[in-house]
């Protein structure tokens, strides 16, 4: 049996020639129709989480939101919505691609193997990154074999990247969903917080990019 994939989708035609070519590639697909059921649906054990937005019941980019809450899950979304506003707004709530409707399930099934090709940085149930370790159920982070002291913030920041290795997570994401609005939640002030957090991981801070007119990323390249 092949990974496992949760696909969230409404549509009973589309649904199934989904999870039909999914399941000729090998894959484990478990299929839920509402956001509801979504909502309440445990992602962690999952490799990819294929996502319709328009569901009946909770909307799929409330349940996108809660899913980057509780799980490091890789998110292909699909939609019917094709404008520029729609795919950022999703992007910036932590998706790592959008495919619009109508779409071929060939393309669908392309998109996820691509997905699923690069490495599994997880070990131990901690993300490591060459010499850095980031330990999201422990809230503990290791650079070159040293313990680093971060601040809640920082290792919600390291987290919140080391979630989605080799994708630009942008400033508008961060500043909403990690920084706190009552605390004056600026770029300025994210930019000095991953600037901070560099100079504490020493060597190992280069791994954290910036991605200039976007925002930041963590390479997850072995030579970086």
């Amino acid at each position: 049996m092949g990974d496992r994939i949760l696909l969230v989708e409404d549509d009973e035609r589309l649904g199934r020639q989904v999870r039909e070519h999914l399941d000729g590639a090998g894959f484990a697909v478990t299929w839920l129709k509402d956001g509801d059921a979504a909502l309440a649906h445990d992602f962690r054990p999952y490799a990819l989480v294929v996502l319709d937005l328009m569901l009946p019941g909770a909307y799929g980019l409330d349940v996108l939101k809660r899913l980057r809450e509780t799980a490091a899950v890789p998110v292909l979304v699909l939609s019917a919505r094709s404008t520029a506003p729609d795919k950022v707004r999703a992007l910036r709530l932590g998706a790592d691609d959008y495919m619009t409707k109508p779409f071929w399930p060939e393309e669908l099934l392309a998109r996820v193997q691509a997905r699923l090709r690069r490495p599994d940085l997880r070990r131990d149930g901690a993300l490591r990154f060459g010499g850095l370790t980031v330990d999201l159920d422990a809230r503990r982070v290791e650079a070159d074999g040293r313990a680093v002291d971060l601040t809640r913030t920082e290792f919600d920041l390291v987290a919140a990247l080391a979630r989605r290795p080799g994708a630009a997570v942008s400033r508008a994401w961060l500043l909403e969903n990690v920084l706190d609005p009552d605390r004056e939640a600026t770029e300025r002030t994210l930019d000095v917080h991953l600037s901070r957090i560099r100079r504490k991981l020493g060597r190992s801070g280069g791994r954290i990019a910036t991605v200039w007119g976007v925002g930041y990323r963590i390479d997850a390249a072995e030579g970086a």
